[in-house]
Protein backbone atom coordinates (compact mmCIF):
# COMPACT_ATOMS: atom_id res chain seq x y z
CA UNK A 1 0.00 0.00 0.00
CA UNK A 2 1.62 3.05 -1.28
CA UNK A 3 1.56 6.45 0.92
CA UNK A 4 -0.93 8.28 -0.79
CA UNK A 5 -3.56 5.98 -0.04
CA UNK A 6 -3.89 6.84 3.52
CA UNK A 7 -5.49 10.35 4.31
CA UNK A 8 -3.39 13.33 4.35
CA UNK A 9 -4.40 15.29 7.99
CA UNK A 10 -2.68 16.73 10.25
CA UNK A 11 -3.36 15.96 13.74
CA UNK A 12 -3.47 19.36 15.26
CA UNK A 13 -5.84 20.87 12.63
CA UNK A 14 -8.71 18.43 13.62
CA UNK A 15 -9.05 16.42 16.37
CA UNK A 16 -12.36 14.46 14.03
CA UNK A 17 -9.05 13.00 12.04
CA UNK A 18 -6.74 12.73 15.52
CA UNK A 19 -3.89 10.50 14.13
CA UNK A 20 -4.80 9.76 11.10
CA UNK A 21 -1.19 10.28 9.35
CA UNK A 22 1.06 10.17 12.30
CA UNK A 23 2.06 6.70 11.61
CA UNK A 24 2.47 7.05 7.66
CA UNK A 25 3.80 10.84 7.25
CA UNK A 26 6.57 11.05 9.65
CA UNK A 27 5.74 8.64 12.67
CA UNK A 28 4.72 9.39 15.94
CA UNK A 29 7.11 11.44 18.49
CA UNK A 30 7.27 12.57 22.08
CA UNK A 31 6.24 9.68 23.42
CA UNK A 32 6.66 10.95 27.01
CA UNK A 33 3.79 13.79 26.76
CA UNK A 34 0.70 13.04 27.85
CA UNK A 35 -1.06 15.58 26.14
CA UNK A 36 0.08 14.12 22.82
CA UNK A 37 -1.34 11.14 23.13
CA UNK A 38 -4.88 12.35 24.33
CA UNK A 39 -4.19 14.54 21.09
CA UNK A 40 -3.85 11.66 18.90
CA UNK A 41 -6.38 9.76 19.77
CA UNK A 42 -8.81 12.29 19.62
CA UNK A 43 -12.36 12.11 19.87
CA UNK A 44 -15.10 9.27 19.81
CA UNK A 45 -15.18 9.38 15.60
CA UNK A 46 -11.78 9.86 15.17
CA UNK A 47 -9.31 7.59 12.83
CA UNK A 48 -7.71 6.42 16.26
CA UNK A 49 -11.06 5.52 17.38
CA UNK A 50 -12.56 3.85 14.73
CA UNK A 51 -9.34 1.72 13.95
CA UNK A 52 -9.33 0.28 17.60
CA UNK A 53 -13.28 -0.33 17.16
CA UNK A 54 -12.31 -2.31 14.01
CA UNK A 55 -9.73 -4.37 15.59
CA UNK A 56 -11.35 -4.82 19.23
CA UNK A 57 -14.59 -6.37 16.52
CA UNK A 58 -11.73 -8.29 14.45
CA UNK A 59 -10.44 -10.34 17.32
CA UNK A 60 -14.20 -10.46 19.17
CA UNK A 61 -16.73 -10.73 16.46
CA UNK A 62 -19.72 -11.91 18.91
CA UNK A 63 -19.46 -8.65 21.28
CA UNK A 64 -20.75 -5.86 18.33
CA UNK A 65 -23.80 -4.58 19.06
CA UNK A 66 -25.01 -5.67 15.41
CA UNK A 67 -24.11 -9.16 16.53
CA UNK A 68 -26.04 -8.70 19.35
CA UNK A 69 -29.06 -7.15 17.98
CA UNK A 70 -29.23 -10.25 15.26
CA UNK A 71 -29.09 -12.66 17.84
CA UNK A 72 -31.79 -11.10 19.76
CA UNK A 73 -34.04 -10.53 16.98
CA UNK A 74 -36.28 -13.70 16.81
CA UNK A 75 -36.81 -14.16 20.52
CA UNK A 76 -37.86 -10.38 20.47
CA UNK A 77 -40.19 -10.86 18.29
CA UNK A 78 -41.53 -13.89 19.29
CA UNK A 79 -42.39 -12.56 22.81
CA UNK A 80 -43.88 -9.52 21.20
CA UNK A 81 -46.48 -11.13 19.17
CA UNK A 82 -47.25 -13.36 22.28
CA UNK A 83 -47.51 -10.12 24.53
CA UNK A 84 -49.59 -8.08 21.59
CA UNK A 85 -51.42 -11.72 21.42
CA UNK A 86 -52.69 -11.52 25.00
CA UNK A 87 -53.24 -7.88 24.94
CA UNK A 88 -55.53 -8.33 21.82
CA UNK A 89 -57.50 -11.31 24.11
CA UNK A 90 -58.11 -9.06 26.77
CA UNK A 91 -59.44 -6.40 24.52
CA UNK A 92 -61.99 -8.59 22.85
CA UNK A 93 -63.12 -9.88 26.30
CA UNK A 94 -63.56 -6.25 27.57
CA UNK A 95 -65.39 -4.93 24.11
CA UNK A 96 -67.26 -7.96 23.81
CA UNK A 97 -69.09 -7.65 27.23
CA UNK A 98 -69.13 -3.80 27.18
CA UNK A 99 -66.71 -3.09 29.59
CA UNK A 100 -64.75 0.16 30.69
CA UNK A 101 -60.80 -0.18 30.04
CA UNK A 102 -59.11 2.25 32.29
CA UNK A 103 -59.95 2.90 36.20
CA UNK A 104 -59.81 5.72 38.10
CA UNK A 105 -55.96 5.13 39.64
CA UNK A 106 -53.72 2.57 37.46
CA UNK A 107 -50.62 3.31 39.81
CA UNK A 108 -48.77 0.70 41.06
CA UNK A 109 -50.30 0.53 44.27
CA UNK A 110 -53.44 0.82 43.31
CA UNK A 111 -55.95 -1.85 44.43
CA UNK A 112 -58.20 -1.98 41.29
CA UNK A 113 -55.96 -0.57 38.23
CA UNK A 114 -59.12 -0.78 35.57
CA UNK A 115 -60.55 -3.98 33.69
CA UNK A 116 -58.09 -4.10 31.45
CA UNK A 117 -54.69 -4.03 33.44
CA UNK A 118 -56.71 -6.22 36.09
CA UNK A 119 -57.42 -8.62 33.20
CA UNK A 120 -54.02 -8.97 32.19
CA UNK A 121 -52.80 -9.14 35.74
CA UNK A 122 -54.65 -12.03 36.54
CA UNK A 123 -53.82 -14.08 33.47
CA UNK A 124 -50.09 -13.30 34.55
CA UNK A 125 -50.72 -14.65 37.79
CA UNK A 126 -52.58 -17.95 36.63
CA UNK A 127 -50.65 -19.05 33.83
CA UNK A 128 -46.82 -19.77 33.45
CA UNK A 129 -46.40 -18.73 29.33
CA UNK A 130 -48.40 -15.86 29.75
CA UNK A 131 -46.18 -14.68 32.81
CA UNK A 132 -43.16 -14.83 31.24
CA UNK A 133 -44.21 -12.07 28.28
CA UNK A 134 -46.38 -9.32 29.51
CA UNK A 135 -46.17 -7.05 32.72
CA UNK A 136 -43.51 -6.85 34.73
CA UNK A 137 -41.22 -9.69 32.38
CA UNK A 138 -41.64 -7.85 29.60
CA UNK A 139 -40.03 -4.52 29.08
CA UNK A 140 -40.20 -1.34 30.50
CA UNK A 141 -40.86 0.63 27.47
CA UNK A 142 -42.79 -2.30 25.52
CA UNK A 143 -45.69 -3.72 28.20
CA UNK A 144 -48.55 -2.74 26.16
CA UNK A 145 -50.62 -1.38 28.72
CA UNK A 146 -50.57 2.11 28.11
CA UNK A 147 -54.27 4.06 27.74
CA UNK A 148 -52.85 5.28 24.42
CA UNK A 149 -51.53 1.81 22.91
CA UNK A 150 -55.10 0.58 24.40
CA UNK A 151 -57.24 2.77 22.03
CA UNK A 152 -54.45 1.92 18.98
CA UNK A 153 -55.16 -1.76 19.59
CA UNK A 154 -59.13 -0.86 19.54
CA UNK A 155 -58.98 1.54 16.32
CA UNK A 156 -56.88 -1.84 14.69
CA UNK A 157 -59.66 -4.07 15.76
CA UNK A 158 -62.35 -1.62 14.71
CA UNK A 159 -60.59 -1.52 11.39
CA UNK A 160 -60.97 -5.41 11.25
CA UNK A 161 -63.79 -5.44 12.03
CA UNK A 162 -65.04 -2.92 9.45
CA UNK A 163 -62.69 -4.68 6.73
CA UNK A 164 -64.35 -7.62 7.18
CA UNK A 165 -67.93 -6.30 6.85
CA UNK A 166 -67.12 -4.11 3.85
CA UNK A 167 -65.67 -7.41 2.21
CA UNK A 168 -69.07 -9.20 3.42
CA UNK A 169 -70.86 -6.60 1.42
CA UNK A 170 -68.62 -6.67 -1.83
CA UNK A 171 -70.34 -4.95 -4.48
CA UNK A 172 -73.74 -5.15 -3.88
CA UNK A 173 -76.49 -2.90 -3.09
CA UNK A 174 -77.33 -1.91 0.50
CA UNK A 175 -79.70 -0.40 2.56
CA UNK A 176 -78.52 2.27 5.40
CA UNK A 177 -79.83 2.60 9.29
CA UNK A 178 -79.45 6.07 10.94
CA UNK A 179 -80.06 7.41 14.21
CA UNK A 180 -79.30 10.35 16.41
CA UNK A 181 -77.16 9.98 19.55
CA UNK A 182 -74.82 11.47 22.07
CA UNK A 183 -72.04 10.98 23.88
CA UNK A 184 -70.86 11.06 27.29
CA UNK A 185 -70.10 14.46 26.61
CA UNK A 186 -74.10 15.13 25.83
CA UNK A 187 -71.87 15.63 22.11
CA UNK A 188 -74.31 14.97 19.07
CA UNK A 189 -73.58 12.42 16.92
CA UNK A 190 -75.20 9.84 14.16
CA UNK A 191 -74.76 6.27 14.35
CA UNK A 192 -74.82 4.23 10.50
CA UNK A 193 -76.18 0.80 9.98
CA UNK A 194 -75.88 -1.47 6.62
CA UNK A 195 -78.48 -3.87 6.05
CA UNK A 196 -77.59 -5.96 2.93
CA UNK A 197 -77.95 -9.48 1.68
CA UNK A 198 -74.99 -11.93 2.25
CA UNK A 199 -73.23 -14.03 -0.12
CA UNK A 200 -75.97 -17.12 1.35
CA UNK A 201 -78.93 -14.97 0.94
CA UNK A 202 -79.67 -13.74 4.89
CA UNK A 203 -80.44 -10.30 5.48
CA UNK A 204 -77.84 -9.21 7.88
CA UNK A 205 -77.24 -5.55 9.82
CA UNK A 206 -73.66 -4.41 10.30
CA UNK A 207 -72.58 -1.04 12.64
CA UNK A 208 -70.67 0.92 9.99
CA UNK A 209 -69.17 4.18 12.42
CA UNK A 210 -70.11 7.06 14.07
CA UNK A 211 -69.27 10.37 12.83
CA UNK A 212 -69.60 13.83 15.38
CA UNK A 213 -72.25 16.54 13.90
CA UNK A 214 -72.82 19.96 15.20
CA UNK A 215 -76.47 19.63 14.76
CA UNK A 216 -78.91 17.51 13.68
CA UNK A 217 -80.58 19.18 10.46
CA UNK A 218 -80.71 16.91 7.90
CA UNK A 219 -78.12 18.58 5.62
CA UNK A 220 -75.80 18.34 8.29
CA UNK A 221 -76.74 14.36 8.54
CA UNK A 222 -76.43 13.89 4.83
CA UNK A 223 -73.22 15.03 5.10
CA UNK A 224 -72.12 12.86 7.64
CA UNK A 225 -73.49 9.93 6.07
CA UNK A 226 -71.81 10.40 2.93
CA UNK A 227 -68.44 11.16 4.92
CA UNK A 228 -68.96 7.49 5.94
CA UNK A 229 -69.63 6.04 3.11
CA UNK A 230 -66.98 7.88 1.37
CA UNK A 231 -64.53 6.63 3.69
CA UNK A 232 -65.38 2.90 3.28
CA UNK A 233 -65.39 3.91 -0.93
CA UNK A 234 -69.25 2.51 -0.76
CA UNK A 235 -71.15 4.43 -3.24
CA UNK A 236 -74.27 6.19 -2.13
CA UNK A 237 -75.68 5.78 -5.82
CA UNK A 238 -76.07 1.99 -4.38
CA UNK A 239 -77.96 2.88 -1.56
CA UNK A 240 -81.71 0.94 -1.90
CA UNK A 241 -83.31 1.54 1.58
CA UNK A 242 -83.12 4.04 4.28
CA UNK A 243 -84.24 3.37 7.81
CA UNK A 244 -84.96 6.42 10.58
CA UNK A 245 -87.35 6.93 13.10
CA UNK A 246 -90.75 9.68 12.62
CA UNK A 247 -88.59 12.67 13.52
CA UNK A 248 -89.31 15.68 11.04
CA UNK A 249 -85.71 16.10 10.14
CA UNK A 250 -85.31 12.04 9.23
CA UNK A 251 -88.42 11.68 7.24
CA UNK A 252 -89.63 14.67 6.11
CA UNK A 253 -91.34 15.05 2.55
CA UNK A 254 -89.68 18.69 1.51
CA UNK A 255 -86.15 18.80 3.76
CA UNK A 256 -85.60 15.60 5.67
CA UNK A 257 -82.91 13.14 5.36
CA UNK A 258 -85.33 10.61 3.30
CA UNK A 259 -85.61 13.43 0.35
CA UNK A 260 -82.17 14.75 0.27
CA UNK A 261 -81.04 10.90 -0.03
CA UNK A 262 -83.28 10.08 -3.00
CA UNK A 263 -81.66 12.94 -4.54
CA UNK A 264 -78.76 10.70 -5.31
CA UNK A 265 -80.25 7.84 -5.20
CA UNK A 266 -84.20 7.85 -5.96
CA UNK A 267 -84.47 3.87 -5.38
CA UNK A 268 -83.81 4.55 -1.65
CA UNK A 269 -86.98 3.96 -0.08
CA UNK A 270 -87.65 4.93 3.18
CA UNK A 271 -89.13 2.38 5.42
CA UNK A 272 -90.08 3.50 9.03
CA UNK A 273 -90.05 0.21 11.89
CA UNK A 274 -93.86 -0.75 11.50
CA UNK A 275 -93.29 -2.24 15.65
CA UNK A 276 -92.58 1.56 16.15
CA UNK A 277 -95.49 3.62 14.03
CA UNK A 278 -97.63 0.86 15.76
CA UNK A 279 -96.22 1.86 19.22
CA UNK A 280 -96.73 5.48 18.26
CA UNK A 281 -100.33 5.38 17.06
CA UNK A 282 -101.51 3.60 19.94
CA UNK A 283 -100.01 6.48 22.18
CA UNK A 284 -101.45 8.76 19.73
CA UNK A 285 -104.71 7.01 19.98
CA UNK A 286 -105.08 7.26 23.43
CA UNK A 287 -104.13 10.51 24.27
CA UNK A 288 -107.41 11.34 22.02
CA UNK A 289 -109.70 9.20 24.60
CA UNK A 290 -110.67 10.96 27.76
CA UNK A 291 -110.77 7.75 29.58
CA UNK A 292 -107.55 6.53 28.10
CA UNK A 293 -106.32 9.35 29.34
CA UNK A 294 -107.26 9.51 32.74
CA UNK A 295 -106.63 5.82 33.53
CA UNK A 296 -102.79 6.19 32.26
CA UNK A 297 -102.68 9.90 34.27
CA UNK A 298 -104.02 7.58 37.59
CA UNK A 299 -101.22 4.91 36.38
CA UNK A 300 -98.36 7.23 36.30
CA UNK A 301 -99.57 8.76 39.56
CA UNK A 302 -99.31 5.39 41.07
CA UNK A 303 -95.46 4.90 39.96
CA UNK A 304 -95.10 7.77 41.61
CA UNK A 305 -96.60 6.74 44.57
CA UNK A 306 -94.64 3.20 44.77
CA UNK A 307 -91.61 3.82 43.11
CA UNK A 308 -89.86 6.90 44.59
CA UNK A 309 -88.48 5.24 47.22
CA UNK A 310 -85.95 2.07 48.01
CA UNK A 311 -88.71 1.57 51.28
CA UNK A 312 -91.91 1.38 49.01
CA UNK A 313 -90.36 -1.20 46.76
CA UNK A 314 -89.14 -3.17 48.95
CA UNK A 315 -92.27 -3.03 51.16
CA UNK A 316 -94.44 -4.25 47.23
CA UNK A 317 -91.81 -7.21 46.97
CA UNK A 318 -92.30 -8.30 50.23
CA UNK A 319 -96.32 -8.44 49.93
CA UNK A 320 -96.05 -10.05 46.67
CA UNK A 321 -94.01 -12.69 48.31
CA UNK A 322 -96.14 -13.47 51.03
CA UNK A 323 -99.41 -13.27 48.42
CA UNK A 324 -97.42 -15.68 46.40
CA UNK A 325 -96.95 -18.52 49.24
CA UNK A 326 -100.23 -18.04 50.51
CA UNK A 327 -101.63 -19.16 47.10
CA UNK A 328 -99.57 -21.86 46.36
CA UNK A 329 -100.43 -23.04 49.58
CA UNK A 330 -104.32 -22.42 48.52
CA UNK A 331 -103.20 -23.91 44.83
CA UNK A 332 -104.46 -20.76 43.26
CA UNK A 333 -101.68 -20.54 41.40
CA UNK A 334 -98.73 -23.46 39.82
CA UNK A 335 -95.29 -24.06 40.67
CA UNK A 336 -92.69 -24.43 37.95
CA UNK A 337 -89.59 -23.60 36.13
CA UNK A 338 -89.91 -20.20 34.89
CA UNK A 339 -93.17 -19.25 36.64
CA UNK A 340 -93.83 -16.54 38.71
CA UNK A 341 -90.60 -14.60 38.54
CA UNK A 342 -90.26 -11.77 40.46
CA UNK A 343 -91.83 -8.34 38.43
CA UNK A 344 -91.36 -4.69 39.17
CA UNK A 345 -93.30 -2.00 38.10
CA UNK A 346 -91.42 0.36 35.25
CA UNK A 347 -92.52 3.47 34.14
CA UNK A 348 -93.96 3.07 30.30
CA UNK A 349 -92.05 4.83 27.14
CA UNK A 350 -94.01 6.75 24.44
CA UNK A 351 -91.36 4.99 21.73
CA UNK A 352 -90.31 2.25 23.69
CA UNK A 353 -91.81 -1.19 21.71
CA UNK A 354 -94.35 -3.18 24.88
CA UNK A 355 -93.75 -0.55 27.60
CA UNK A 356 -97.42 -0.05 27.76
CA UNK A 357 -98.42 -3.43 28.16
CA UNK A 358 -95.67 -4.58 29.98
CA UNK A 359 -96.83 -1.71 32.65
CA UNK A 360 -100.06 -2.88 32.83
CA UNK A 361 -99.73 -6.64 33.23
CA UNK A 362 -97.39 -6.33 35.79
CA UNK A 363 -100.47 -4.24 37.69
CA UNK A 364 -102.77 -6.97 37.19
CA UNK A 365 -100.19 -9.27 38.21
CA UNK A 366 -99.29 -7.58 41.44
CA UNK A 367 -102.85 -5.95 42.17
CA UNK A 368 -103.50 -7.80 45.76
CA UNK A 369 -99.90 -6.49 46.71
CA UNK A 370 -100.28 -3.01 45.24
CA UNK A 371 -103.42 -3.10 47.74
CA UNK A 372 -101.73 -3.80 50.82
CA UNK A 373 -99.14 -1.59 50.05
CA UNK A 374 -101.11 1.34 49.38
CA UNK A 375 -102.98 0.79 52.75
CA UNK A 376 -100.27 -0.06 54.73
CA UNK A 377 -99.01 3.73 53.11
CA UNK A 378 -102.02 5.25 53.87
CA UNK A 379 -102.17 4.00 57.88
CA UNK A 380 -98.54 5.42 58.57
CA UNK A 381 -98.82 8.76 59.24
CA UNK A 382 -101.07 12.19 58.71
CA UNK A 383 -98.67 13.48 55.79
CA UNK A 384 -98.81 14.59 52.57
CA UNK A 385 -97.57 11.46 50.98
CA UNK A 386 -99.57 9.12 53.30
CA UNK A 387 -102.48 11.39 52.04
CA UNK A 388 -101.36 10.63 48.52
CA UNK A 389 -101.55 6.85 48.92
CA UNK A 390 -105.10 7.01 50.65
CA UNK A 391 -106.37 9.01 47.86
CA UNK A 392 -105.03 6.71 44.85
CA UNK A 393 -106.29 3.23 46.98
CA UNK A 394 -109.60 4.59 46.58
CA UNK A 395 -108.98 5.45 42.70
CA UNK A 396 -107.36 1.91 42.75
CA UNK A 397 -110.58 -0.18 43.85
CA UNK A 398 -112.87 1.55 41.77
CA UNK A 399 -114.49 0.28 39.07
CA UNK A 400 -113.95 2.90 36.45
CA UNK A 401 -109.93 1.97 37.04
CA UNK A 402 -110.64 -2.01 37.24
CA UNK A 403 -112.47 -1.75 34.40
CA UNK A 404 -109.93 0.04 31.76
CA UNK A 405 -107.28 -2.30 33.57
CA UNK A 406 -108.99 -5.00 31.81
CA UNK A 407 -109.49 -3.37 28.76
CA UNK A 408 -105.82 -2.30 28.13
CA UNK A 409 -104.30 -5.35 28.89
CA UNK A 410 -106.36 -7.17 26.33
CA UNK A 411 -105.80 -4.85 23.46
CA UNK A 412 -102.28 -4.11 24.21
CA UNK A 413 -102.53 -8.09 24.32
CA UNK A 414 -102.98 -8.46 20.41
CA UNK A 415 -100.78 -5.17 19.61
CA UNK A 416 -97.97 -6.93 21.63
CA UNK A 417 -98.29 -9.61 19.04
CA UNK A 418 -98.54 -7.28 16.28
CA UNK A 419 -95.42 -5.84 17.63
CA UNK A 420 -93.79 -8.98 17.95
CA UNK A 421 -94.81 -10.32 14.61
CA UNK A 422 -93.64 -6.99 12.39
CA UNK A 423 -90.11 -7.03 13.98
CA UNK A 424 -89.49 -10.76 12.94
CA UNK A 425 -86.76 -10.74 10.28
CA UNK A 426 -88.39 -12.99 7.79
CA UNK A 427 -91.50 -11.09 7.91
CA UNK A 428 -93.01 -10.35 4.36
CA UNK A 429 -95.63 -7.16 3.65
CA UNK A 430 -98.38 -9.82 2.76
CA UNK A 431 -98.25 -11.45 5.78
CA UNK A 432 -97.94 -8.26 8.30
CA UNK A 433 -101.15 -6.93 6.11
CA UNK A 434 -103.16 -10.05 7.20
CA UNK A 435 -101.85 -9.97 10.61
CA UNK A 436 -102.83 -6.23 11.17
CA UNK A 437 -106.68 -7.02 9.54
CA UNK A 438 -106.54 -9.68 12.13
CA UNK A 439 -105.41 -7.50 14.95
CA UNK A 440 -108.26 -5.63 13.63
CA UNK A 441 -110.93 -7.21 14.04
CA UNK A 442 -109.97 -9.07 17.35
CA UNK A 443 -109.71 -5.30 18.83
CA UNK A 444 -113.51 -4.69 17.92
CA UNK A 445 -115.69 -4.83 20.99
Amino acid sequence: MQKKDFPQHDCGDSTKFAGGDSFVNGGFRNWNMKARFRKHVGEVNSAHCEAEEKYNLFIKPKASIREAIASQTTQYKAEYLARLKWSLECIKFILHQGLAFRGHDEGKDSKNKGNFRELLQWLEGNFEEINKVVLGNAQQNCQMIDHKIQKQLIGSCAHETTKFVIEELGDECFAILADESSDAYQQEQLALCLRFVNKIGEPVERFLGLAQVADTTSLTLKEAIQTLLMKYQLPISKVRGQGYDGASNMKGHVNGLKKLIMEDSPSAYYVHCFAHQLQLTLVAVAKENIDCKWFFGHLAYLLNVLGMSCKKIRMLRVAQAEYMIEALKLGEIEAGQGLNQEMGLAWPGDARWGSHYETVMHVMSLYPSIRKVLFRLGRESNSVKALGAQTMLEVFKSFEFVFMLHLMNEIFGYTSDLSNALQKRDQDIVNAVDLLEFTRYNCKF
